[in-house]
């Protein structure tokens, strides 16, 4: 096979670099702040969209200004959420409604708008569509409102052509004048919302693959979260998925740049180049330390017991249960042993409580654990009527009960955790002996440490990777949920 051409690699590399871009930003715009970009997919309009569609089912939108990917979603519990940039806090349901309300309103607004007659024209859109809005003239009210409008601005949508939307959060109230673009505001909300009866509805309907079936939900699922576990697949998910995940890691690699790592508990997508995820582990920050210190303590504490492989007779354990009262004794541990002396941000500290569900929350984020329940595999998530396609007699992986048998209030620490288990190894100072004791130091690395027996018949022989390889989508509350339909670009 002859080498490529110079052209061919520079070529391949453009249309990557633009693919990419828009996978991590779903809606790019000629001036934001990817605008170096935002040629590269001008150029390759025709090639990305068909790559997209043929791939992930996902329809790509170019224009002379914005390019918009018109993502889906992965089902209940799968949204990728919103968060204020200032402090990283999640979007309440209360901050969804004013951003459906507001883009209700600019969709047919006039190019420019005062804010005060924003907030007027919203009020107005909000009791025509009979939803209950509470005083905007509480600051804790006109806060919310403005982080909705900000993620607006950040978009596109609106422009802070004299003043900022900041300004309705002042205890005075302010005013700015707002220049709105139409077209980029009717092109944020891609859930098929006419079609829709409720919320949860719209969820559901989002997250249909359509006629691409299990291949183009499994594919989807791959680049958009940390993880794949078979048992978060159908039946006839996990038969296509082991019928062509070779096949499936080369194509990623050649549009995406991505490595696939191939387990028998599951799949995961690594970016080398660390760029395509906005959720990192190990991280910076009270959270992520904690999350990273906590998960290696309890792949230390919690093995699985004879794990195997159904193709030999054995059983496939891709989650192990966590004993009730052992989340917070570990937590405990860590804050005496590391909190107090590493900086950890005070009022965390001072809220076990809620410092634990931080860290849960990242590391159910990261599909390391997991909330005890039905899975996808036992037809949980599935809209209603849903058939699994005929297999023709194929035996396909069986993950019943692989998550364990644990309350169904409970955790479960997912195979994933393994990779970062830690080890401790002791390195003395350059040019010291050994009968230095003092002097040696005790280095903390996170390596990949197996837990589990893999077998030949998934080409395993490790634990699964989770390191994130795009914008996870993640289990989050309802509220989130909405956010498939908005598709917010990832931060």
């Amino acid at each position: 096979m002859p080498l490529p051409s110079a052209h061919d690699v520079a070529l391949a590399a453009e249309r990557r670099t633009a693919a990419r871009l828009l996978l991590a930003h779903p809606l790019v715009t000629s001036n934001g702040p990817h605008s170096d970009t935002f040629p590269l997919i001008r150029r390759h309009a025709d090639w990305l969209a068909q790559r997209f569609q043929q791939v992930f089912g996902y329809r790509l939108l170019v224009e002379a200004s914005y390019a918009r990917l018109f993502k889906a979603g992965l089902g209940p519990g799968s949204g990728h959420r919103l968060e204020r940039p200032s402090t990283g806090t999640p979007f309440t349901p209360r901050t969804y409604t004013y951003l459906a309300l507001a883009l209700s309103v600019l969709v047919t607004a006039p190019e420019q708008v005062l804010l005060s007659q924003l907030v007027a024209d919203l009020r107005v859109a909000a009791v025509d569509a009979g939803i209950e809005v509470d005083d905007i003239g509480r600051q804790a009210e006109r806060r919310t409102l403005a982080a909705a409008l900000r993620q607006l601005v950040d978009w596109g949508v609106l422009t802070e052509t004299e003043g900022h939307v900041s300004a309705l959060a002042e205890e005075r109230g302010g005013e700015a004048l707002l220049t709105v673009d139409r077209e980029i505001a009717r092109a944020v909300v891609a859930g098929p919302l006419t079609q829709s009866r409720d919320g949860a509805d719209l969820v559901r309907r989002a997250a249909d693959p359509g006629f691409g079936g299990p291949r183009t939900y499994v594919r989807r699922r791959l680049v958009e979260t940390p993880a794949v576990h078979l048992d978060d697949l159908t039946g006839a998910e996990r038969e296509w998925l082991r019928t062509r995940q070779r096949r499936e890691s080369q194509a990623f690699s050649e549009l995406l740049g991505l490595e696939a790592e191939i387990r028998a508990e599951g799949i995961a997508l690594i970016d080398p180049d660390g760029d395509l995820t906005d959720l990192h582990l190990p991280g910076t920050g009270t959270v992520a330390q904690a999350a990273l210190l906590l998960v290696g303590r309890l792949v230390d504490r919690l093995r699985p017991e004879d794990p195997g492989h159904p193709a030999i007779g054995g059983k496939l354990i891709i989650g192990v249960p966590v004993p009730d009262g052992l989340l917070p004794e570990l937590l405990d541990e860590l804050v005496e042993e590391y909190g107090r002396r590493s900086n950890w941000q005070r009022g965390l500290l001072e809220d076990r409580k809620g410092l634990l569900a931080a860290v849960l929350d990242h590391l159910v984020r990261m599909r390391l654990m997991a909330p005890a329940g039905p899975v996808r595999a036992d037809g949980h998530g599935l809209p209603d009527g849903h058939e699994d396609a005929a297999l023709d007699g194929r035996s396909v992986t069986d993950v019943s009960g692989a998550r364990g048998q644990g309350g169904a209030d409970g955790w479960v620490l997912l195979a994933a955790a393994a990779r970062f288990a830690t080890t401790v190894a002791v390195t003395p100072r350059g040019g010291q002996t050994q009968a230095d004791d003092a002097s040696q130091v005790l280095a903390t690395t996170v390596a990949v440490t197996p837990r589990t027996q893999q077998t030949q018949a998934d080409d395993a022989s490790q634990a699964p990777a989770t390191t994130a390889a795009v914008t996870p989508h993640t289990q989050q509350p309802q509220a989130d949920d909405a956010s498939q339909a908005l598709e917010e670009p990832t931060r």
